[in-house]
C-alpha cells in the first residue's frame, strides 16, 4: 500500500496497486475515494482508434480510460489528454501514466470541463470519450468519500457541460464516445441534439442473457455534425448467467496483449 498527498490538503490519502492484462497494466487508485469500475472498461473496448488519432478524455479520474486505450492502441495514438478537476485524481492519473511509461504519448490537465476552452484548442481531438457521472445532484447513493461523490454524481459539472465541452474539443465530423444508463437513453439523446452530436451508433448492455429487466447500460457514438442514421447493436452481456463468470466478449476485454495496435 502506498500514500498519495495532495498539495492542497495535507491528509493522506492510502491507494492500492491494482492490475489489468494479466499484470501488464498498472493502475494505482484510492482505497476508500473514487475506484473505476466496469464501465470504463466497456466504453474504452467502444472507441475505434485510426491511425494517428488524437484524443480527448473528458473527467478522466486515475486516469483508467487513458491507460487501456495506450495498452491497446498505443501506436497508433498520437496523443491523449485527460481533463480532471479533482487534484488528488489528477495526480494518481500523472502517476498512472508515469507508472506505465505513456507519459509520452499520454498528458494530464488538471481543469474544470466548463471552462475547456481555456484548456484545449477547439476543435483539435479527432475523437473525446467521456465516461460522466451518471447521477444528478442529489440523487442516486451517495457515497461517504467526496472524491467518489464529486466523480459520480453532477455536481461539478452536468450533462449539458460535457456534451458542450466534447462539441468544442472535437473535429467536425470527428467521433464521441459514452456510456450512462440505459433508462436515461430519452434526455441524453435530446440533449446530445442541442449540441449538434447526432447519434451512430448505440450498443445496449445486460448483466446476463436470461435477465428479465431492462438493460442496465448503453454504449454511445455520435458524430459532431453527422447527420441522420444509427446503428444498434447486438446486446452485450456481462456475466454467462446470474452470479456466474465473464461472458467470453467481457473475457476478451481483460486478456492480455491482444495485438489492437500491430
Amino acid at each position: 500500500m502506498a500514500t498519495i498527498r495532495s498539495a492542497e490538503n495535507v491528509k493522506e490519502e492510502q491507494i492500492s496497486e491494482d492490475s489489468l492484462f494479466g499484470g501488464d497494466l498498472k493502475c494505482f487508485q484510492a482505497t476508500k475515494g473514487y475506484r473505476f469500475s466496469v464501465d470504463s472498461v466497456l466504453v474504452s473496448h467502444f472507441v475505434s482508434v485510426r491511425e494517428n488519432t488524437r484524443i480527448l478524455d473528458l473527467g478522466s479520474g486515475c486516469g483508467i480510460i487513458l491507460l487501456i486505450l495506450l495498452y491497446r492502441w498505443g501506436k497508433k495514438i498520437s496523443e491523449i489528454v485527460g481533463v480532471e478537476f479533482q487534484h488528488n485524481l489528477a495526480s494518481l492519473a500523472k502517476k498512472n501514466l508515469q507508472a506505465n511509461g505513456f507519459q509520452t504519448t499520454g498528458k494530464i490537465v488538471e481543469g474544470d470541463i466548463r471552462k475547456l476552452s481555456s484548456l484545449v484548442a477547439p476543435e483539435s481531438f479527432d475523437s473525446i470519450v467521456c465516461n460522466p457521472p451518471f447521477f444528478g445532484h442529489g440523487s442516486g447513493r451517495q457515497s461517504s468519500s467526496e472524491e467518489a461523490r464529486l466523480a459520480r454524481h453532477q455536481i461539478l459539472a452536468n450533462l449539458d457541460d460535457f456534451f458542450a465541452a466534447s462539441a468544442l474539443a472535437v473535429k467536425n465530423k470527428g467521433t464521441v464516445y459514452f456510456i450512462y444508463p440505459a433508462g436515461q437513453i430519452g434526455t441524453f439523446i435530446t440533449l446530445l441534439g442541442k449540441h449538434r452530436l447526432q447519434v451512430k451508433k448505440l450498443q445496449f448492455v445486460y448483466s446476463y442473457p436470461q435477465m428479465k429487466n431492462n438493460a442496465r447500460l448503453v454504449l454511445i457514438e455520435c458524430s459532431k455534425n453527422g447527420g441522420g442514421g444509427a446503428n444498434i447493436l447486438a446486446p452485450l452481456y456481462i456475466y454467462s448467467e446470474k452470479n456466474g463468470a465473464f461472458t467470453e466478449e467481457m473475457q476478451d476485454f481483460y486478456k492480455k496483449n491482444i495485438c489492437l495496435q500491430c
